[in-house]
């Protein structure tokens, strides 16, 4: 990012810091670190079936971590439970031309080729997500904010990229708790943007146990 545009995003940032108060960002690092710990320490034993069935599953590590833009424009690596075929960036290649541009447009395939049986299964439970409870404790993510990004994707926010990057990313937020997949690229912008000007700690209470539900019921799964 040039220097311009770093700037712009530590302006938002200072906006957004100014706007929400420091209570609310302590708040919900407090809420962050506690819900982070706790889970890995539960979730522990999740973690090892889930690592050895990827691993029997298909060939390849069982954690992968793709680079996102985190606060202020940061590249950060997110952790997942690999879902993917270890050459799924070769396969990105051979995709049909329909394939592609639905890839282009939504960053997502309906039915995407190189994900194995195992990763069908953990993303439409959202359970490949469950390593970036890591990313939380670091302080890259918080467990409610807008979903991290690609860098290429911040193209598709036009005047509210900056606005996205002034915040944390998030484990859940207003997108997964209200529709996932199942809402357009635009409404998905709208729903980040709506978080971002009106989040409080009770809404974010409201939109983990929207999660929940969502996730349970598989809406949106994709």
């Amino acid at each position: 990012m040039s220097e311009i545009q770093t700037r712009e995003i530590e302006v938002s940032i200072h906006n957004s810091v100014t706007k929400k108060g420091i209570a609310y960002k302590l708040v919900k690092r407090i809420m962050d670190i506690l819900g982070s710990l706790v889970g890995l320490i539960i979730l522990s034993p999740v973690f090892l079936i889930l690592a050895i069935l990827v691993k029997l599953d298909s060939r390849g590590p069982v954690f992968f971590s793709h680079k996102r833009l985190g606060y202020g424009g940061k590249i950060i690596k997110v952790y997942k439970f690999r879902s993917m075929v270890t050459d799924a960036e070769e396969l990105l290649n051979n995709l049909t031309p329909e394939q592609k541009k639905e890839f282009n447009e939504n960053f997502k395939l309906k039915n995407d080729p190189r994900v194995t049986k195992m990763g069908n299964f953990l993303r439409k439970t959202s359970l490949d997500e469950l390593p970036q409870l890591l990313n939380i404790l670091k302080g890259e993510l918080s467990i409610v904010g807008p979903r991290p990004i690609v860098e290429k994707e911040i193209e598709l926010y036009g005047k509210y990229g900056k606005k996205l990057l002034s915040v944390k990313p998030g484990l859940t937020g207003n997108w997964q708790a209200n529709g996932r997949s199942d809402t357009t690229y635009k409404e998905r912008i709208q729903l980040d943007m709506d978080y971002i000007d009106n989040g409080t700690i009770w809404s974010d209470i409201i939109i983990i146990l929207k999660t929940f539900i969502v996730v349970f019921k598989r809406r949106g799964a994709r």
